[in-house]
């Protein structure tokens, strides 16, 4: 957003590490006549930036007027202080993000997860077309912020979350799997990353339709409990089916995350090589995610430690693969993480 807008001048290095230049786009999502942020002038005759309007402030016709000519010039800034206020506003218009030159990368990557757990929420509550779509589109927005660079995901990696629900499992699954699979193929389409994307968010979107009791209940499930939950992939398959998304990635992670290189997963309990290579992904990344969140049943591991352990079961999990998983958080440094649950739980 930057620097298209500065008419052949720099703004001073130290401004630009404390507020955002917005641009027309970012301003135009904001309420017309009451920003809700501080909104700040560059003084160019003294380098400076100086007020221009308080949050919430009441702006008449000829303010929103001259706030779009400055905006233009690349002389309206908000301080980088209101960012969680004006992070919010590009969640409900992700594409902004690939707009905004100004933003950090953990900036751009913490506004794409919470941007991913809204939509997916909405989804996962209602499974139909019109909560997919929005989920979908904002897909399409990380897959090509990734497409520019490929290292983009390594602050998403940074960004596990560490509390259970059915929008943060997807993520980190999504997270943690694309990073595996960029690490397994030399070449590739955009459309190869799309659809890989897609699959790993929504290989578990059958548990939208198990009995919502049966996620906290402590202990082991009954007989008639279990096969509500085993039937899972099927129904997941057969959601992605009606919603016109049947593409072999997608069905692949679906069908196949519990199926194990032994033989003992489900549902059809296939092994070895004839699980497909998104399948053994999946089956990695979905096993990771809950293993290093919290929840009523099961121990809660770090992430180190859980990758270590499904390195070590290489009868069950793709040897490969899971030593590619431990390699995120020991050889690649990935052992420090940004605390998104604590982040997302933060008042609007």
């Amino acid at each position: 957003m930057a620097g298209k807008n500065r008419q052949n001048r720099e703004i001073p290095q130290n401004i630009n590490e404390e507020y955002y230049q917005i641009s027309a786009e970012i301003l135009a999502s904001f309420p017309k006549y009451r920003p809700p942020v501080d909104l700040f002038i560059f003084r160019e005759d003294i380098g400076v930036l100086a007020p221009y309007c308080k949050k919430g402030m009441r702006l008449s016709n000829e303010q929103v007027e001259e706030a779009a000519r400055l905006c233009a010039e690349g002389d309206l800034f908000v301080s980088r202080s209101d960012h969680p206020i004006y992070s919010r506003h590009i969640v409900r218009q992700l594409d902004l993000v690939l707009q905004d030159n100004n933003l950090k990368e953990s900036e751009i990557a913490d506004i794409c997860i919470r941007a991913l757990v809204m939509r997916y929420t909405e989804f996962s509550a209602q499974p139909v077309k019109a909560t997919f779509e929005p989920l979908y589109r904002d897909v399409m927005v990380v897959t090509e912020y990734i497409w520019q660079d490929k290292h983009h995901i390594n602050a998403f990696v940074r960004r596990l979350f560490r509390r259970h629900d059915p929008a943060r499992h997807a993520i980190n699954s999504m997270t943690v799997g694309l990073w595996l699979w960029l690490q397994l193929v030399s070449e590739y389409r955009r459309k190869d990353l799309d659809r890989m994307a897609l699959a790993l968010l929504l290989h578990d979107v059958g548990m939208s339709k198990v009995p919502s009791f049966l996620f906290n209940k402590q202990g082991p499930l009954k007989a008639e409990e279990r096969e509500k939950v085993v039937v899972h992939p099927l129904v997941g398959v057969k959601l992605m089916q009606k919603l016109d998304m049947a593409f072999e990635e997608l069905l692949r992670a679906c069908f196949e995350h519990h199926e194990r290189m032994d033989g003992s997963g489900y549902p059809q309990k296939i092994k070895g090589a004839q699980i497909s290579r998104v399948g053994r992904i999946t089956a990695i990344v979905d096993s990771f995610s809950a293993m290093i969140c919290e929840k009523p049943y099961g121990e809660l591991k770090e992430p180190v430690q859980a990758a270590k352990e499904l390195a070590a079961d290489s009868q069950r999990y793709d040897l490969d693969i899971a030593k590619r998983l431990m390699a995120v958080f020991v050889t690649e440094g990935f052992g420090r993480f940004v605390n998104m649950d604590k982040s997302l739980d933060e008042p609007s």
